[in-house]
């Protein structure tokens, strides 16, 4: 096993994997996106044209390309967004596998592309991955119906719920002056009713849609999304590069095992984990803090909006000692902007259903994850993989301390895996979603280019 330490040269790293002294994470210029029409790709997929930038639906996406496949026996249609490869500002090779990004629980893909200057997947592609975010069901502008090139009000809905939950933390006399502002008649309270009741119906339509657990992503939507994109971009070996982010490192350590049992190929050429494990018992994970919501929402089959729960706790404590617990379950101090911070509260939550928590408890219990069955113990079948994997931790993370990263890397062949803990005795400081953006970037990034160069050669 490979260790990566804490206070190792980082300049010598960057230098030695890019040729450079200087950090290769400055600001890149977003391209302008690609004005192409609708279009059917092989694999039941649609590639969508980004050139109507106006509509609301849309806007939110920064990709260069926005792609949906649909899940076959389903009715659900998965959003890609895919940041095409830089041009090189030195000489390089063409890269040989494209590279997949899987963001963590009740997530979507705005966590990996929150602004320009701390964009990772941006980052990526700027070293010449061909660079994919999957929104899996129910996240960001996945979307359930019939029709591929039909994006339901969902977005719109949760862009309304941060607007309506901020108004939570006014006060009394606020909420009625802004009442006496916007209800200007009764046909005007007519109207907003209505639509209120709508929304209402809208919702509870919803509910029925959000039944499915972990193992609906593992066996449907990340291979589905893999074989899209293998379509698109034909690596010569078929294989693709991955990186996990929270859940999504736990999604790429589940398949590694299941194929590892099953004595098939994963089709990743290396994966990289942030901030997962499949088994936190050592640790004292502020997760657990969320078990009390799987047992009692499973019984009466009820979503647990995540996005709506932390976006009203954000307004309600701002400036309250409470966000001095919050925040760091976050970010670390003084790591990321609070325009930043505010934005990723805002917009990159969800909803889950409780089918999901369910399953995922199961990483607090003896031999950590399990499948749906109980009988399939994900963490038993990683020392058969034979997949390079490099596994990052943050030395703040309160979510996946460093103690349970480490739980799932000691069953991983030593020879396979490189564990590094991120974080300096006098800073900086590295939370749970510091290792994917923020300022400190510096600390993150060279780590995994150098190892996606490194396997993206072999």
């Amino acid at each position: 096993m490979s260790f990566l330490v804490p206070g190792s040269d980082l300049r010598s790293l960057t230098t030695a994997a890019f040729g450079t002294d200087r950090y290769y994470f400055s600001p890149v210029r977003c391209p302008e996106p690609l004005r192409v029409s609708a279009r059917r790709s092989p694999a039941n997929g649609v590639a969508l044209g980004l050139d109507k930038r106006n509509d609301p639906r849309w806007s939110v996406c920064t990709a260069d390309e926005l792609h949906f496949v649909s899940v076959p026996d389903s009715d659900w249609n998965l959003a890609l967004w895919r940041y095409l490869p830089s041009p090189p500002q030195v000489p390089r090779s063409p890269r040989n596998h494209p590279l997949l990004l899987l963001s963590g629980l009740a997530t979507n893909a705005i966590g990996y592309d929150l602004s320009p200057e701390f964009s990772f997947a941006r980052s990526m592609s700027a070293q010449g991955y061909d660079t994919w975010i999957l929104e899996v069901r129910g996240a960001g502008l996945s979307t359930h119906g019939s029709d591929l090139g039909e994006v339901n009000g969902l977005l719109e809905a949760g862009q309304n719920r941060a607007t309506q939950i901020r108004g939570l933390s006014q006060t009394p006399l606020n909420i009625m002056e802004v009442g006496q502002r916007a209800v200007t008649s009764f046909a005007d309270f007519q109207e907003r009713f209505s639509t209120t009741l709508e929304d209402f119906q809208k919702r509870l339509d919803l509910v029925a849609k959000l039944d499915w657990d972990f193992d609906h992503y593992l066996e449907e939507d990340v291979p589905v999304a893999m074989e899209y994109i293998r379509t698109q971009c034909k690596p010569e070996d078929g294989k693709l590069l991955a990186i996990g982010h929270s859940m999504g490192g736990i999604l790429l350590y589940a398949m590694l095992s299941r194929c590892s049992s099953q004595g098939r190929d994963s089709g990743f050429a290396s994966v990289v984990t942030l901030g997962s494990s499949l088994d936190y018992r050592p640790s004292k994970s502020s997760l657990k803090l969320f078990l009390p919501l799987a047992d009692p929402a499973q019984v009466v089959n009820v979503p647990v909006p995540f996005g709506a729960i932390y976006t009203a706790v954000h307004h309600l404590v701002s400036g309250t000692p409470v966000l001095s617990w919050l925040k760091p379950q976050v970010s670390a101090q003084d790591l990321m902007d609070p325009e930043l911070y505010e934005k990723l509260v805002l917009n990159n939550f969800g909803t889950v259903p409780a089918k999901l928590l369910l399953q995922l408890a199961t990483v607090f219990q003896e031999g950590g994850l399990r499948d749906r069955s109980g009988t399939f113990f994900y963490k038993e079948h990683l020392c058969k993989s034979n997949v390079p994997i490099l596994a990052l931790g943050g030395d703040q993370d309160l979510i996946c301390p460093p103690e349970a990263v480490y739980e799932t890397v000691k069953v991983i062949p030593e020879q396979l895996v490189t564990f590094k803990v991120l974080g300096e005795l006098g800073g900086p400081h590295y939370a749970h979603y510091d290792l994917v953006g923020g300022r400190g970037a510096a600390g993150v990034y060279p780590h995994i280019i150098e190892f996606l160069n490194r396997h993206d050669r072999a």
